[in-house]
């Protein structure tokens, strides 16, 4: 039986960067994927800068539209628009973005096995055994894990969550009327709930359409976005896709490793926790576990992620605690100079949001927001 030198469960943003980054340092690499390229993700699919130069030089960016544009709306009301000189976020569609990940990762030197789906996984002092659905065994050295937050590399390593959401999302294929009133602009709509939020995402002809919120919230969600699709007039647009998934963030203390196998991007837990940008933190970790294990120091990856990931996941819990109690505090704030610009370097990837906090003028400003106390809400009434 061949012993691979690093079995990669996974075969999305994360465990393709891994790959990718293992296989090119001459890492004898195996992907295991449980679908077939190209597939269908739910996900917004806006790549920030920070994800673009996280691919720079891998691939070429399957782009459907490159935004300059972002309307705000609070539920639906006091609408306004900014727009940059320059793109701000990149619109890709997932089946085909993931399949040049992994095009690029077989050119890196990896080999990916599709519609393989891993049952279990053992560890011992030699390596890690992959029990398949097939009742066959795939052999490695390391393993990265790519699976996903409910996947059985996740619950092999014991991860942890602190914030759990559920995203609902809509494609919706849109005549050309409608595609050139949606070109180069995204619409973001801070909703009722606390810490949702919807989007529209414009894709040639189709429209990513969205919302998300705290889980627990499920029929309140789903009335949510069949307000604000109505609210747009898309009502009538047929869906070719119609799908929901749980985002989920993982908690401070929450492993990145367990013995021999790591885990990585959605499975580590790791995304940011106010917008739930989950893509570039995907390809960062994916690429920063292969770099580890191609360097012979799996505890380097739990430093690197501590050095460059955390710190702005820390930063946008604490957004999230504050947009969940004033929202409309936000809403007001980006309509400021200050407040667009420090949204256009978070989508530029020129700052992230621990860089911006630190920043004395925010800090100021965010220190009066926690001292006001919380606003009171309206009791839920029974349905």
């Amino acid at each position: 039986m061949i012993v691979w030198d690093l079995a990669v469960v996974g075969g999305g943003p994360a465990g393709l960067s891994a790959a990718h980054a293992a296989a090119r340092a001459g890492v004898r690499t195996l992907v295991v994927e449980r679908a077939a390229h190209p597939r269908y993700k739910t996900c917004g699919g806006g790549l920030i800068g920070t994800s673009l130069a996280a691919v720079q030089g891998r691939i070429e960016v399957p782009a459907h539209d490159r935004v300059d544009r972002v309307t705000f709306t609070r539920d639906g009301r006091r609408e306004f628009t900014r727009r940059h000189r320059g793109p701000l976020v990149t619109m890709v569609r997932r089946e085909e973005f993931d399949d040049r990940l992994r095009a690029a990762a077989v050119a890196a030197g990896a080999e990916v096995r599709e519609r393989v789906a891993v049952r279990a996984i053992e560890q011992d002092p030699d390596g890690v055994r992959l029990r398949l659905a097939d009742g066959t065994t795939v052999q490695a050295r390391t393993v990265i894990g790519a699976d996903g937050s409910s996947g059985v590399t996740a619950r092999h390593v014991g991860v942890s969550y602190r914030q759990v959401d559920l995203g609902l999302e809509l494609e919706l294929e849109v005549p050309p009327q409608e595609q050139e009133r949606w070109r180069r602009r995204v619409l973001l709509d801070w909703g009722p709930l606390p810490g949702s939020y919807a989007w529209v995402f414009p894709k040639n002809d189709r429209l990513t359409v969205g919302v998300i919120a705290g889980r627990g919230e499920g029929e309140r969600t789903r009335e949510y976005l069949r307000r604000f699709v109505e609210r747009l007039g898309l009502t009538d647009a047929p869906a070719a896709h119609d799908s929901g998934h749980l985002t989920r963030c993982r908690a401070e203390d929450s492993p990145l490793r367990r013995g021999r196998v790591l885990v990585a991007g959605d499975a580590a837990g790791l995304l940011e926790p106010w917008s739930r940008e989950g893509i570039s933190y995907a390809l960062r970790s994916g690429a920063l576990a292969g770099e580890a294990v191609a360097a012979g120091d799996l505890a380097g990856y739990d430093r690197a992620v501590a050095e460059r990931l955390l710190p702005s996941m820390r930063a946008g819990h604490r957004l999230l605690d504050l947009f969940s109690q004033r929202p409309e505090v936000f809403h007001a704030l980006v309509a400021t100079p200050p407040g667009w610009q420090m949204f256009v370097r978070f989508c530029q990837g020129r700052a992230s949001f621990d860089e911006a906090l630190a920043r004395p003028s925010v800090r100021a400003v965010l220190s009066l927001l926690e001292r006001l106390p919380a606003p009171r809400r309206p009791a839920r009434v029974p349905s």
